[in-house]
């Protein structure tokens, strides 16, 4: 799958790098299959936020888990979270969406300040047949919420800002929110 030339995911590499590499210590990756998070191990290295098969929508997905995560979290491969695999019965389906439903809402902030298309992820192919409509809704009511409350992550108002001024984009609003599905 080709990427337009204004979104290949190198742009947000650097952009990523410009905002935490000395701060953070930190880079983002493309990797190759899984995406994860790896911290560093030896003096010296960086951290690195891993995405998935040079996806930018995954680069934007893994950054937003980032930008999540606390200080403690950051020390900690996969930020020392479980992942239940595709195959989820409806229990876990719902839990899954609760729990990503703030890492899928600075997803979409983020796709929003450089003009890419946002899509939730219900990352459950295998398992329980899943209402998209019903989670996309919940994914925007929480950004909303956090855009009307000030309460956005720091890394992620930079790097949201940083992605509006590579991109040429303004910042979003709950109408631009609300358009976009």
């Amino acid at each position: 799958m080709s990427q337009k030339s204004e979104h290949h995911y190198q742009r947000l590499i650097q952009v990523f790098k410009r905002c935490f590499k000395e701060d953070y210590n930190t880079l983002l990756v493309a990797g190759e299959d899984e995406p994860y998070y790896q911290p560093a191990r030896h003096e010296g290295e960086y951290n690195q936020v891993v995405f998935a098969h040079g996806f930018f929508a995954s680069a934007l997905h893994e950054t937003a888990h980032w930008c999540i995560a606390g200080e403690a979290r950051r020390k900690q491969f996969d930020y020392g979270y479980w992942y239940e695999p595709d195959g989820r019965n409806e229990a876990q389906q719902k839990s899954f969406e609760q729990v990503e439903r703030k890492p899928q809402a600075l997803e979409w902030l983020f796709s929003l300040c450089c003009d890419f298309p946002f899509q939730v992820s219900v990352d459950n192919l295998n398992g329980v047949e899943v209402d998209r409509q019903a989670f996309t809704e919940k994914v925007a009511e929480q950004l909303t919420q956090l855009l009307e409350t000030d309460a956005l992550p720091k890394r992620a108002v930079t790097f949201a800002k940083a992605l509006c001024r590579e991109f040429n984009c303004s910042w979003p609003n709950r109408q631009k929110v609300r358009i976009h599905y």
